[in-house]
């Protein structure tokens, strides 16, 4: 795997220094345990390159859904749809399970904190569905959030679940607070406020890889928000497939090698690219981010504090973590 090192720009205070991984790799297919081994692998290898924090794409584990927009995915009351979907439900990432547990050991021992995207299989909603879930792991391994998609994109709805607001969070990692959204979520201003009240000033963005996702929108939220912006794309092109993947012939022959080329980048929080947006191959971006970056552009505008107006404008989140069923016994 590729390392990639941005030219260092910014000169602040030592405890104002984060050194930061962005990990773009194609998961095992379909392969929950193959791919969360390959991840951890991974983790241990931006541990040894210093990093504090490494994020992850989108549904890494055990994929993004790619098979959609290739075999008909939209075809009513479909067996092979069906199940393709028992296959992908099969893999899912049950965390009460303890599926994360080998991750979170490993984020304790090399003390480094982790985002990841998982196909969350959730007890508390039945076990029949999946969410699309953006994991914090902190340097301790402990889980300290579970955000699940808000709404779907296009096709994902087709298998995915409709998320909440549980996970509208943030988190202290070094001098920076750090929070995250999954893909399109992004585009959502309410949701991005939502992360920028609690003083976010590292914002984290997982796709499942697509240079069109990433070339310009992380460049809006750093002008906007006044922070660093992380886009961790997964990667995948027919190569990737496992020979045993369902359908593969099918999905091989209905488009081009290159399924989802990647884009991942790191941007300053005036704009600017630390790293132009990487594609076509799987890489580790490591970078140190300076907190002081993040004090000076604050200096005309900071959008939750001297630019706020709470008198005309005010956001109200729910953060309850919804449920189709409350039991009282007794």
């Amino acid at each position: 795997m590729k390392i990639i090192r941005p030219k260092k720009a910014y000169a602040g205070l030592p405890n104002d220094k984060l050194t930061v991984g962005v990990c773009q790799i194609a998961p095992i297919w379909f392969r929950r345990t193959e791919t969360l081994e390959k991840i951890t692998g991974v983790i241990e290898t931006a541990a040894d390159e210093g990093c504090q924090l490494v994020a992850f794409g989108e549904a890494l584990v055990p994929g993004y859904p790619f098979w959609l927009e290739r075999t008909d995915g939209a075809k009513f009351n479909d067996a092979k749809q069906k199940a393709m979907y028992a296959r992908y439900l099969e893999e899912g990432v049950i965390i009460e399970r303890g599926d994360l547990d080998k991750l979170c050991a490993i984020a304790k021992q090399r003390a480094i904190s982790v985002y990841l995207g998982v196909m969350e299989r959730a007890p508390d909603r039945g076990g029949h569905s999946l969410y699309c879930s953006l994991v914090f792991i902190n340097k301790y391994g402990v889980i300290k959030s579970i955000h699940r998609k808000l709404h779907p994109t296009y096709e994902e709805r087709l298998v995915w679940a409709q998320g909440d607001g549980h996970g509208l969070v943030v988190h202290d990692v070094g001098a920076f607070t750090v929070g995250g959204l999954n893909c399109y979520e992004n585009w959502m201003p309410l949701a991005r406020s939502a992360l920028y009240a609690q003083g976010e000033n590292l914002h984290v963005s997982v796709w499942p890889g697509g240079l069109h996702n990433t070339k310009d929108l992380p460049i809006f939220i750093a002008k906007e928000s006044r922070s660093y912006v992380i886009a961790a794309c997964g990667l995948m092109r027919t190569s990737d497939l496992p020979s045993d993947t369902p359908n593969r012939d099918e999905i091989v022959a209905a488009g081009a090698e290159i399924i989802s080329n990647g884009g991942s980048t790191i941007v300053a929080p005036d704009g600017s690219f630390l790293v132009d947006p990487v594609t076509d191959e799987e890489a580790l971006i490591v970078a140190e981010i300076d907190h002081a970056q993040v004090r000076g552009e604050r200096q005309n505008l900071d959008l939750f504090g001297h630019y706020a107006r709470p008198d005309v404008l005010k956001l109200h989140i729910d953060r309850t973590r919804q449920t189709g069923a409350v039991f009282k016994d007794n």
